[in-house]
């Protein structure tokens, strides 16, 4: 195995992260954060040399690069962290049995967690932020697109772990080969559970190879329903800050359901969409309300791939819908099981939507863009878990523990 020795040395690492105090996690962390600010220069030169291989038209592209303000918003997103209590050791439930045991169930880290990611250089930092939190080493495996980044990112890390006199393999990168992927993919006995990062692709190669835990985060088809008893003012704010925001995170909008009884505002929406160059994917009934006033070169006739694709780009399906049954039955046809919004005046078809609705974020009268460990309150994030095992929705702290028992006896045996 050519990453033995580097697994070996991350599981090495994780052992000793149970005796750390909390006060030197935190340190670490504000560290890290100064760091991060002082190195701005060096990182954004390194993702230079990244962002020069890719096409700017790609919409990787955003992802990967860095700029000044986003790397002091990730400075401040660690400092978020380091203040947050510790998710470890917490005891979820004590009870004492007749016979004297004293029976507690208390968190403890997962132990080594991998993170297989694409383009996103910020993932480094987020990463491992969280799991020094929580106690845990990581063994990063970011894609050959972030190489140089996620190079210089990872030796300010350990420059750090160094400078506090902790183990500089509590953060590991593996070389950006299929072959490594794959040995990581199996490494029984070092790492304890892997979270992928990115497209749907990337996702289900992961589950389908891995032979250790996985938990699926990432991929992110969102709709927005705009149902017969929506407010138009607040619809076209929200509908064109789910699109145009960051078009090539997972929580962007990829498409529009609408009543058809709505259908006359959507003029309006597409005005404001067209301003940002939004191409739209409209199917018969959409495309003929819009057709006379949208650039003709932002405007497609829908085709049954329109619904279903997320984008991660300034592109979006419009589906008009007869009731709002039709728009349930569509939205769970195609939802990755991300993030699902409704707007609408009417409790009711809310608290349906709510109820039927099957996926971890569902909004109602907001955007999709909130679903995001720090708009949550949760500091930062590992991932968005679109599955319901473990964890589900934005993932942080809490959700990067475990559990066991722990039980205290005075003699007692049990009898036969």
């Amino acid at each position: 195995m050519k990453i033995e020795k580097q697994l070996q040395q991350a599981l090495t690492a994780s052992g000793k992260l149970s005796l750390v105090s909390e006060e030197t996690v935190k340190k670490v962390l504000f560290d890290l954060a100064d760091e991060a600010e002082k190195n701005i220069a060096f990182i954004l030169q390194e993702n230079q040399k990244d962002l020069k291989k890719m096409d700017p038209e790609n919409p990787k592209y955003d992802r990967l690069k860095l700029t000044a303000e986003r790397i002091q918003g990730i400075a401040k997103d660690m400092r978020n962290v380091a203040k947050l209590d510790s998710p470890v050791g917490k005891v979820l439930k004590e009870t004492v049995r007749p016979n004297g045991l004293k029976i507690k169930k208390v968190t403890v880290a997962f132990g080594v967690i991998g993170i297989i990611y694409e383009a996103r250089p910020n993932v480094t930092f987020d990463v491992f932020s969280l799991c020094l939190k929580s106690g845990n080493a990581c063994v990063l495996k970011g894609g050959s697109d972030a190489i140089y980044s996620n190079r210089a990112i990872v030796f300010i890390i350990q420059n750090v772990l160094k400078n506090n006199n902790l183990d500089e393999n509590t953060v590991s990168l593996l070389p950006s080969g299929r072959e490594e992927t794959n040995e990581m993919l199996r490494a029984h006995g070092y790492i304890d559970l892997i979270i992928p990062r990115g497209s749907q692709g990337l996702i289900n190669f992961v589950r389908e190879n891995a032979t250790i835990p996985v938990i699926e985060t990432g991929a992110g088809i969102c709709h927005t329903y705009f149902d017969e008893f929506g407010d138009a003012e607040k619809g076209g704010e929200i509908i064109f800050n789910a699109k145009t925001r960051r078009p090539s995170v997972c929580n962007a909008l990829d498409c529009l359901v609408i009543h058809e009884s709505r259908l006359n505002e959507l003029p309006a929406f597409a005005e404001k969409l067209s301003e940002a160059r939004v191409m739209i994917f409209a199917d018969e009934k959409s495309h003929e309300v819009i057709k006379e006033n949208y650039p003709g070169e932002l405007l497609r006739q829908a085709t049954p791939e329109s619904f279903g694709t997320e984008f991660l780009s300034l592109k979006m399906a419009v589906k008009t819908v007869g009731s709002f049954g039709e728009a349930l039955e569509h939205i769970n046809k195609y939802t990755s099981k991300h993030s699902e919004a409704i707007i609408s005046e009417n409790p009711e078809r809310i608290a349906t939507y709510q109820k039927l609705i099957d996926a971890s974020s569902v909004y109602s009268n907001a955007s999709t863009a909130f679903t995001d460990g720090a708009q949550f309150g949760l500091g930062a994030e590992i991932g968005i878990s679109t599955q319901k095992l473990h964890a589900r929705g934005p993932m942080a702290l809490e959700e990067l523990t475990s559990y066991k028992w722990i039980i205290e006896g005075t003699g007692q045996v049990r009898p036969k």
